[in-house]
């Protein structure tokens, strides 16, 4: 069963509790005064039955069943259609969770809708008729008492999203690669808790603005006053939350941006030091190879007249050129030539 309480109120007070929507239409007839039926997530039968019995708009209607809707005060006639976000904190979860309350007010009537355990309009219903002389005021008594709650139960949310931006502020500097995601996160739900607390600055003007169109009590427009600077407030906050996270997407970009730097400086010139020892390799190894080249040059250069030297000095009996006269003096001219030969060859190579 959606009907969570039901209730008939003459001047202020609470003469009849009706167990049925037929019974509550019928006592209303009967006594007069004003209904204020709370509804549950009621289905569609429930919701067609009360827009029949108090001749509510199709479109608001149809609201009310599909839910999901934004914030919003539409006036029909003489009905006011009010869709409210409430919102609660999950500390647990770091994560601002959103109900919904859909209220009809009408000349003798309040229905109210709710899609979400939050707010619990059974504490209103209890403060207002522990007061008697307020809810006396008639319908507006009641929308203004569940736009108190609602705008109060914005507080403890402020205060959670605050303390997640303080936590974010600290990780920022700390360094920490989770914080970009973080703050992604938390700046979606402060977009979403905007979207809940930002259309409550026009409604409530609206209300005020109609006032005296309707007779609303004037001590009742003090409070609606009271809680539009609440509802202001809270705005603000939120409006600052997302430029607080804003800066600090923009922050850790820098900080980013700055550490990728850093890296690169430090990568550079641990290359520019690399490439410092490779040319200091790479000469010494011209330096050897210069080295190499002069020894290779000489050798070659004293090889050959021992080359000439080793032949005759293996002392074979037959060798033609013993018994020749010009034989000494040619081989040590061929000795003198090879090196002079080998000297130029290399002088012009710049092996020497």
């Amino acid at each position: 069963m959606t009907l969570v309480d039901n209730g008939i109120y003459v001047g202020g007070r609470r003469t009849e509790s009706p167990r049925t929507l037929e019974e509550t239409y019928e006592l209303l007839r009967e006594c007069g005064g004003m209904a204020w039926i709370g509804l549950f997530r009621p289905d569609a039968a429930e919701v067609h039955s009360v827009a029949a019995e108090f001749d509510l708009h199709p479109l608001a209607v149809e609201d009310a069943l599909k839910g999901h809707q934004r914030a919003k005060l539409e006036r029909f006639g003489d009905t006011l259609f009010v869709v409210l976000r409430p919102a609660w904190y999950l500390d647990e979860e770091e994560r601002v969770e959103f109900g919904e309350v859909h209220l009809f007010i009408g000349p003798e009537f309040v229905v109210t809708v709710r899609h979400a355990a939050n707010p619990d309009l059974g504490a209103v219903r209890r403060r207002l008729e522990a007061s008697p002389e307020l809810l006396a005021m008639g319908p507006e008594a009641i929308l203004y008492a569940v736009f108190d709650e609602v705008v109060d139960g914005y507080a403890p949310v402020v205060a959670g999203l605050e303390n997640d931006i303080d936590e974010i502020q600290d990780q920022l500097f700390e360094g920490d690669p989770a914080v970009s995601r973080r703050i992604y996160e938390l700046l979606r739900e402060v977009i979403a808790f905007q979207r809940a607390t930002g259309p409550l600055r026009d409604m409530l003007d609206a209300l005020q603005r109609g006032a005296d169109k309707y007779h609303v009590d004037v001590e009742l427009q003090r409070a609606l006053r009271d809680v539009l600077d609440h509802a202001l407030r809270i705005s603000d906050r939120a409006d600052s939350f997302q430029v607080l996270l804003e800066n600090a997407l923009t922050v850790h970009s820098t900080l980013v941006t700055q550490a990728q730097n850093e890296e690169m400086r430090r990568l550079s010139e641990a290359s520019l030091v690399q490439n410092e020892e490779t040319r200091r390799l790479s000469e010494t190894g011209l330096a050897q190879n210069e080295e190499v080249k002069k020894i290779s040059s000489w050798a070659a250069i004293l090889f050959a007249p021992t080359l000439i030297g080793t032949i005759y000095g293996m002392n074979f009996v037959h060798m033609p050129e013993l018994g020749w006269r010009l034989g000494y003096p040619m081989a040590i001219g061929a000795m003198v030539a090879m090196g002079v030969g080998l000297y130029l060859v290399f002088k012009h190579r710049r092996w020497l």
